[in-house]
C-alpha cells in the first residue's frame, strides 16, 4: 500500500564525515512512524518542477523504536541538486515533505540462514537498521556478516558503534574493508569482493562442507552490486538468495 505524503520536521543534524550527515526526521501527524528495517522513505524536494525530478530516496538507518521519529544518512553528492539543498537549506526545525516507508529490500520472515550483508557508502544504512533490530528484539537467527567498503578509514560510516555491537554480540561481525589505505595489522585493505569470499572460504575449510547456506544483501553502486552478483554465483550460491539495492 502506497503511503501518503506527509509533512517531517527535522530535529537534529550531525556530520558523520567531512562530506556524509545524519538527518533525524520527525513525523508530527503521527505517534508512531512503522517501517521494516531496509525499507526507505522518499523526499520531495523544491527543486525542479517535474515531480520525478524533484523525488529523492534514501534508507532508513535507524531501526523501528516505536517513536514517530527515524534517521537518514546522505552524501553531498558533486553537482547533485538534491543533496545540494539538504546541506544548504535544511536546518534543524526545518520542514520536508516525504512519504514512506517503502520497499521490500527487508529480511526474511525466518532467519534460516547466515546472512551476508555488503555493502559500500551509504548503503550501510539499511544493514545498521537490519543488525540493531536482530539484536534489540532478539529475533532467532544465524551469523550476520556487515562487510563495508569506503576508501578511507575515516569515510567508514558509524565505524564505533559497529565495532562495539561486535563486542556485545559474538554472531556479528564488521568488517570493514578501505581501497586506498596502505596495508597495516588491525584494518582489512582492497574491496568487498575479497573479504565475503575469504569468510565463505574460511567457512567451508572449518565445517568440511561444500557450501554453507547463506543469505546475501548487497547495497550499493551498480558496478559494486553487479560484480558480487557474478561472484557469489562462482561460489556455488543461488540466484534466489542474493537480494539486491541500487544506489545511483
Amino acid at each position: 500500500m502506497l503511503q501518503p505524503w506527509r509533512t517531517g520536521k527535522i530535529i537534529q543534524i550531525v556530520d558523520e564525515t567531512p562530506t556524509t550527515r545524519r538527518f533525524w526526521i520527525e513525523v508530527p501527524e503521527l505517534d508512531r512512524f512503522d517501517f521494516k528495517p531496509g525499507q526507505f522513505v522518499t523526499l520531495d524536494l523544491p527543486i525542479h518542477e517535474a515531480k520525478n525530478k524533484r523525488w529523492r530516496s534514501y534508507s532508513i538507518s535507524s531501526w523501528p523504536d516505536g517513536s514517530n521519529v527515524f534517521e537518514l544518512i546522505i552524501v553531498q553528492l558533486e553537482g547533485g541538486l538534491g543533496t545540494k539543498y539538504l546541506f544548504t537549506e535544511m536546518k534543524v526545525g526545518s520542514e520536508l515533505t516525504l512519504r514512506g516507508p517503502q520497499g521490500v529490500f527487508t529480511l526474511p520472515e525466518t532467519i534460516e540462514k547466515d546472512l551476508f550483508l555488503i555493502c559500500t557508502g551509504t548503503g550501510i544504512a539499511p544493514f545498521r537498521s537490519m543488525a540493531h533490530h536482530i539484536m534489540r528484539n532478539n529475533i532467532p537467527h544465524k551469523n550476520v556478516y556487515l562487510i563495508f567498503g569506503s576508501r578511507k578509514e575515516c569515510d567508514c560510516l558509524y565505524a564505533n558503534e559497529l565495532k562495539d555491537l561486535q563486542e556485545k554480540a559474538p554472531w556479528f561481525r564488521f568488517l570493514p574493508t578501505y581501497s586506498r589505505e596502505e596495508a597495516r595489522d588491525g584494518i582489512l585493505t582492497g574491496y568487498v569482493h575479497s573479504v565475503y569470499e575469504d569468510v565463505c572460504n574460511d567457512i567451508r575449510n572449518k565445517t568440511g562442507q561444500p557450501l554453507n547456506p547463506a543469505y546475501f544483501y548487497l547495497c550499493g553502486w551498480k558496478n559494486m552490486i553487479d560484480e558480487a552478483k557474478q561472484r557469489i554465483l562462482a561460489l556455488g550460491f543461488d540466484k534466489k538468495d542474493i537480494h539486491l539495492e541500487l544506489y545511483g
